[in-house]
């Protein structure tokens, strides 16, 4: 009986500390859509803008192979908020991973690159983390990624 209510007591706290997943997710569209924007006026840049939302800046289109969604690539990259502020770097060797296991707007956005080439991929919040807080990320941040696409593997 002692087992069980010491069980029941672990139950309810953790219970209680998780995030209540009914909460409505807060729409950003437009809010990341004029930061993305001003984030691009700010620096000149060019970029191209796709039905979802994400925008991209092609620095070296690149003379390799091109990948699809579905493609394992390996890709050098500097991730950080329009403030400047860094989240995120892979060592300049790059890191491999399936375009299938991240977030949307890498899904989306490498396919964009031939091996060689590189550019910025600038994510809104949903086709990032969402709404919700992630690894340090605040919920509703604007993702940019500078990306070098060393290969397709």
């Amino acid at each position: 009986m002692k087992h069980l209510l010491s069980a029941l007591v672990v139950m309810t706290l953790f219970i209680s500390c998780t995030k209540d997943k009914t909460a409505p997710a807060i729409d950003y569209t437009a809010k990341n859509e004029q930061e993305i924007i001003n984030y691009i006026a700010k620096n000149n840049l060019t970029a191209q803008r796709t039905s979802d939302g994400l925008y991209y800046v092609i620095n070296t289109q690149g003379t390799g192979m091109q990948p699809t969604a579905a493609s394992n690539v390996t890709v050098a990259y500097k991730g950080y908020f329009t403030s400047g502020t860094v989240f995120d770097q892979s060592p300049s060797a790059g890191i491999s991973f399936g375009l299938n296991n991240v977030i949307k707007g890498w899904t989306e956005g490498i396919p964009y690159f031939k091996a060689g080439g590189s550019g910025i991929l600038l994510i809104p919040s949903s086709l990032g983390y969402g709404s919700s807080d992630y690894s340090g990320i605040p919920g509703g941040s604007v993702l940019i990624f500078d990306v070098n696409l060393i290969s397709v593997n």
